[in-house]
């Protein structure tokens, strides 16, 4: 039983959802995971779409479970985050009209090469300061307009995935700040849609939602949804750092004014630093970063890194040739295998999308004239090896584009219990490396329901409740000598 108020994190991301609970107990913020359910891409007829309606499912039930576990008159309120990019229609009533593809959809391949016909990548980067992604929903949309059988005539407006789950829970429609930034449709210097692209794309601007900040409080939980789960009247829905990246940075335990960059290690692994204007140059965009909205107003300059997706992806092959190793027990292979033999560029777009991995990765080996991994544990450590010294790549244009110095690399998120990893990032780009929490996406969103509905007036003030609430590990460099040598090697190779 809580301790006073329960505020609840609906945490979904790619590979499950989950219902997290935020209990205060002595000053300090504890998390309770409640409910937790997988997330997969569903295939049919080769594209691929979410089961958002087992995302919901998924929603309600974790909200009934949390009833049960603390007493709907304990629940405060609920805070939802999802991954960034992805979107559904809804009609005039709400209604969600068909499915909503997945980022992965082989749909948007040549999207930008034919969007270039109607405006140019530097136009697209000063309006809005995203890197080029396949995944953006830029491309995704002019995929839409192309394809005859879409839904988009039909539409009144779209709503990212977060938003969609913020309306089926109040009937609220509205984009949050943070996930609208990711769509490379929004400008933030403006702070609002670009038109241009709208224009650019033929897309009418009443298709995109108004906006919402996070750390405003939607309103009470509607009453087919309390009917569902129990929960009380008073219960309300606050918006939160909607995409998970944002809520996960909101919760880094840096000390105040120290140069630090985060890195939120998960599917994607994804680095970068916060700052109070976004920087749009020539070099930003010559180096493919990106300009995201954080909470309180921040900047999260970063670049997504294919992060610990190649690992899934092998463990996926390998579990279905009868190795059903935990994450855990990869780890442990790779610490044991050889270091710095050969690398691949994890962002190739050969490790992009679902395939037999380890052969992939055997097969770009022999391509590129390096020695090629035998069995598992090599593949691992390959992979590993090849994570950090990518993270090194990106830090060092980080700072570049910035014109300072990092002093400390804060990992957050659930790729931060693979101590091989921490290990060699900290060897790889020599500096120390911070590990924790391991649940930085729930526990921001519970900081910024706090925000909302309990007091917490800054991020500096959420930050210091993060510090004093969880526990974290430092990494210190090891060979750096060796890592430096092999890193010209790895350079060598992205630029081969």
């Amino acid at each position: 039983m809580a301790d006073g108020a329960v505020f609840l994190a609906v945490d979904l991301g790619a590979g499950s959802g989950r219902i997290i609970a935020g209990l205060m107990l002595g000053g300090r913020l504890s998390l309770e995971e409640v409910y937790r359910f997988e997330n997969a891409p569903v295939e049919k007829s080769g594209n691929l779409y979410w089961d958002f309606g087992g995302l919901w499912a998924g929603v309600l039930e974790g909200l009934r479970l949390s009833v049960v576990r603390y007493g709907a008159e304990n629940i405060s309120s609920i805070g939802v985050d999802t991954w960034g990019v992805d979107y559904g229609f809804i009609d005039k009533s709400g209604q969600l009209l068909g499915k909503v593809r997945h980022y992965r959809d082989p749909r948007t391949k040549n999207m930008y090469e034919d969007l270039a016909k109607r405006v140019s990548k530097d136009v697209i980067f000063e309006k809005t300061g995203i890197q080029f992604m396949n995944i953006n929903t830029l491309p995704q949309m002019r995929a839409e307009v192309k394809d005859p059988d879409s839904l988009l005539p039909l539409a009144d407006q779209f709503l990212m995935v977060p938003d969609l789950i913020n309306l089926s829970l109040t009937g609220q429609a509205f984009c949050e700040r943070t996930n609208a930034s990711t769509t490379q449709f929004y400008n933030p210097i403006k702070k609002d849609w670009s038109r241009t692209l709208f224009e650019a794309l033929k897309l009418p601007l009443d298709l995109a939602p108004k906006f919402v900040s996070p750390g405003t409080n939607l309103g009470m939980v509607k009453a087919s949804v309390r009917d569902q789960t129990g929960l009380s009247a008073e219960t309300r829905v606050v918006t939160v750092g909607a995409h998970d990246t944002a809520s996960a940075v909101a919760a880094v335990p840096a000390e105040r004014g120290t140069k630090f960059a985060y890195l939120s290690s998960g599917t994607w692994s994804l680095l970068g630093v916060e700052l109070e204007k976004p920087i749009i140059t020539s070099l930003a965009q010559s180096y493919n970063f990106t300009n995201e909205v954080g909470v309180f107003d921040t900047i999260r300059l970063l670049k997504n890194i294919n992060g610990l997706w190649v690992v899934q992806e092998c463990r996926r092959v390998w579990k279905e040739q009868g190795n059903d190793w935990s994450y855990r027990e990869l780890a442990e292979m790779a610490s044991g295998a050889k270091r710095l033999q050969s690398f691949i560029d994890p962002d190739d777009d050969r490790f992009a999308g679902r395939c037999n991995m380890p052969l992939v990765i055997q097969d770009y080996c022999r391509e590129t004239g390096q020695s090629v991994p035998e069995g598992p544990a090599e593949i691992l450590r390959l992979v590993t090896d090849s994570l950090a010294m990518k993270v090194r790549f990106v830090l060092e244009r980080l700072e570049e584009v910035t014109g300072y110095r990092i002093e400390v690399l804060h990992i957050i998120g659930g790729g931060g219990q693979n101590d091989q990893l921490n290990k060699s990032i900290a060897s790889s780009i020599n500096r120390p490396v911070v590990v924790g929490p391991y649940e930085a996406t729930a526990a921001g969103n519970v900081m910024m329901q706090k925000v909302a509905l309990d007091g917490l007036r800054s991020l500096g003030e959420g930050r210091d409740l993060i510090r004093e609430s969880f526990q974290t590990r430092r990494f210190e460099p090891a060979h750096p000598d060796d890592w430096a040598t092999a890193y010209v090697r790895f350079r060598d190779l992205l630029n081969g």
